[in-house]
């Protein structure tokens, strides 16, 4: 059987005689020669000041010699166009010969690596165009490089076999067919019925809705990104001209680039500043990205660069300084305010803070900009922004139910409260510091707010959670790319049905979940109960023993204590 023979074949390919039935036998006699396989490099230069280092590699330069054995079969560049097109870059490049592929690997690499996102959106599009507008692709408007030597430009699933055969195969390459994601939707059961429904029920809502503020919600997934929701970043757009970023978790930048498009760079330098909840990394992990594509952003557009306003717990500056130490220099682009700062009644704050948030009030325009600590891990805040015009909008990031958050959130125009988890797993919100749906409504209600978008959804739910009893006229559930004004409250609770019909067999799926974990959990608890009530007559014997022990002891102890 296998088990036995393994080490003899392990033995053989180690280059080691061995004995079998009596007879020695030698590798050479059963293993073909060793086969070293084909060569490729995988190269970053990030910069023209590595070129002349790429250049005079001895490394490289023993695999341009033109030795079969050093032949290559492929290298990857990952580098910028600037690079491709340095004449001392592209001599390095034909020294390798014509039988060498190049893969180029940068921005303008432009395939649409998600197409699940894309697919969603168009499908949610035909719900409601201007809640849900269709996703765009960022294209890079540096120009390509000429190369002197063939290269092909990177694409999603892309693949390049190097045995047996040295070929590029493109038959799992992403292709967006929005006809086809159209079509799918269109026949599902209801769902035009509902969409038909839902539109005739609109065209009685008034429709002179404010531009600003607008809301976009670039990730409403929790713990780590998935295809179809992001982890946490709401873009608060207050005006044509100013942005704020509340929370900024990894791929905010992509996230920002599918939904503006060309418009991106101008959408950067709007940002004048981003909250942090917390530090748990899918709440601030895409945060320097933001920083160094900002920086880039002003210069591609000329205007005079500002430092963005970082509204964050203090502990987020190790990070950062860790960072600007060992990787890139960051901390010019920042402006620190201390999220404890801003909690009612502070009186610590430092002069330089005080003066950032003074500065950061008049860029939006705000009357507040308030925090205060919520249930969840140790340094983690909600944020309250109150505008000169009236509007309020308030946001809590991670949070079990907190009464400071109701009383911070008095009457607002809009509460994003996290609902992590479905009604009927009280128990796993607690453990994980989170809140259920219902807890999120009801903390909206306390609070009077006007309009509820809930957030922050486990990624167990991925494309829609679970409904609760407690939905109303005043509750909306967030997708990514989604766009919400004050005027679309009224809208938005119309749109339920329509969805429901969208993801209808994932709705049926997660009832049956529930359904299995909730017949579990009643089957322990009828054992549980059925031990207490019946129990072991030993134990019970036992424990009646040592009742009566206790009891006869208790005048000794007594007297003992007196004296």
């Amino acid at each position: 059987g296998t088990p036995a023979i393994l080490p003899i074949i392990t033995a053989l390919k180690n280059g080691e005689s061995i004995t079998f039935e009596g007879k020695e036998l030698f590798p050479e006699e059963l293993c073909t020669p060793t086969d070293p396989g084909p060569v490729f490099l995988v190269l970053e230069c990030p910069h023209e000041g590595f070129v002349d280092a790429v250049c005079e590699n001895e490394t490289f330069k023993r695999y341009q010699e033109g030795v079969p054995e050093h032949q290559v079969a492929l290298v990857i560049h990952m580098t910028p166009e600037s690079v491709l097109g340095d004449s001392r870059y592209q001599q390095w490049m034909e020294r390798f010969g014509p039988g060498t592929q190049h893969l180029v690997l940068n921005e303008n690499s432009s395939a649409v690596h998600n197409p699940r996102s894309y697919k969603i959106q168009t499908q949610l599009n035909l719900i409601h165009p201007e809640i849900f507008p269709l996703l765009t692709t960022y294209q890079s408007k540096e120009a390509k490089a000429v190369c002197p030597v063939p290269i092909v430009r990177g694409e999603c699933l892309l693949k390049y076999h190097l045995r047996p055969q040295q070929e590029w195969q493109r038959d799992a390459v992403t292709v967006c067919d929005p006809g086809e994601f159209v079509s799918e939707a269109l026949n599902l059961p209801d769902f035009q019925t509902r969409v038909k429904e839902c539109k005739e029920s609109l065209s009685a809502v008034p429709g002179n809705v404010s531009a600003y503020p607008e809301i976009v919600f670039l990730g409403t997934g929790s713990a780590i990104p998935m295809k179809i929701r992001n982890v946490s970043s709401t873009l608060v757009n207050t005006s044509a001209t100013r942005s704020l970023l509340l929370d900024c978790g990894e791929g905010t930048f992509g996230q920002l680039c599918r939904h503006y498009g060309e418009q991106i760079d101008q959408v950067l330098c709007n940002l004048v500043a981003v909250f942090v909840s917390h530090m748990h990394t899918d709440h601030h992990s895409g945060l320097v990205n933001i920083l160094m594509e900002r920086r880039r952003a002003f210069a591609a557009l000329g205007q005079a660069f500002s430092p963005l306003f970082l509204i964050a717990p203090e502990q987020i500056m190790p990070w950062l300084h860790e960072y600007h130490n060992h990787c890139e220099e960051i901390l010019g682009d920042i402006k620190m305010i201390p999220s404890q700062s801003l909690v009612k009644g502070c009186e610590n704050i430092r002069p330089k803070a005080k003066e950032f948030v003074s500065s950061l009030l008049e860029s939006y325009d705000l009357a507040e900009f308030q925090t205060c600590e919520v249930q969840h891990c140790k340094n983690a805040f909600a944020c309250s922004v109150v505008h000169k015009s009236g509007w309020k909008v308030v946001y809590s990031g991670d949070t079990m139910p907190c009464m400071a958050l109701v009383q911070m959130g008095k009457n607002a125009n809009l509460l994003i409260h996290e609902a992590t988890l479905e009604d009927g797993m009280e128990k796993e919100a607690i453990e994980k510091t989170h809140s259920t749906t219902s807890q999120a409504i009801q903390t909206g209600m306390k609070m009077n707010a006007e309009f509820i978008m809930l957030n922050h959804f486990s990624q167990r739910y991925a494309k829609i959670p679970l409904f609760s009893e407690d939905f109303s006229e005043k509750v909306g559930i967030a997708f990514d790319h989604m766009r919400v004004r004050f005027g679309d409250f009224l809208a938005i609770p119309k749109l339920i049905p329509p969805l429901k019909a969208l993801f209808a067999d994932d709705i049926v799926e997660m009832e049956e979940r529930k359904e299995k974990r909730e017949m579990r959990l009643l089957k322990e608890t009828a054992l549980l109960l059925d031990k207490l009530t019946s129990g072991d007559s030993t134990e019970v014997a036992c424990q009646k023993r040592k009742q009566a022990k206790n009891h006869q002891e208790l005048p000794d102890k007594k007297l003992k204590t007196a004296n």
